[in-house]
């Protein structure tokens, strides 16, 4: 089994190119390992709705580290594995964004599996969201909490593996490439 780095983030805005906030949770060999979280200061302004679902404002991160900040400390946890996110799509593109903007050279493509489509081929017929699927696995979720997000995310991540999911049919790549 490969080791799996899930992670998820919130965002500010509905621009969706900053994080407020990152949680990452390690699975190896089928056990959660590692876990990190941190608010992140996106160094931008924040929405009212997005600031009601998170919790997270500008007072919330005023003291917070910035993204360069905080990616020196998770580069080595990102770079190491498969990246695994629900509804990856949008996490894999925020921290393309975030890699952008702020001119930080990483890899020109990672891999990554995303939960909702692994769910909807393991699930058919029920609702993917997040909260849904734990209330059906029974995990507990502060949701949109990044920390408890990724959580949540590799603990359904390891129930489809334990029904035999084969990951390989659901590994996408994501290009880094300017």
């Amino acid at each position: 089994m490969p080791r799996f780095t899930v992670f998820d983030v919130e965002t500010p805005n509905r621009m969706s190119n900053r994080m407020s906030a990152i949680g990452i949770t390690v699975i190896e060999d089928g056990t959660i390992t590692d876990e990190f979280y941190s608010l992140v200061n996106p160094e931008t302004y924040f929405d009212y709705f997005n600031t009601r679902l998170t919790g997270i404002s500008e007072e919330t991160v005023w003291d917070a580290p910035t993204f360069p900040e905080v990616w020196t400390q998770i580069e080595p946890l990102m770079s190491d594995g498969l990246l695994a996110a629900h509804n990856a799509v949008f996490d894999m593109n925020v921290l393309k964004r975030c890699l952008h903007d702020y001119e930080i050279e990483w890899k020109p493509y990672v891999r990554y599996v995303c939960t909702v489509q692994m769910g909807r081929r393991i699930l058919p017929g029920m609702s993917h969201k997040l909260n849904v699927l734990c209330d059906h696995y029974g995990i507990c979720l502060d949701h949109h909490k990044a920390d408890s997000d990724s959580r949540a995310c590799a603990e359904i991540l390891l129930r489809y593996l334990a029904e035999g999911a084969d990951v390989r049919q659901f590994i996408r790549t994501c290009s880094f490439n300017k």
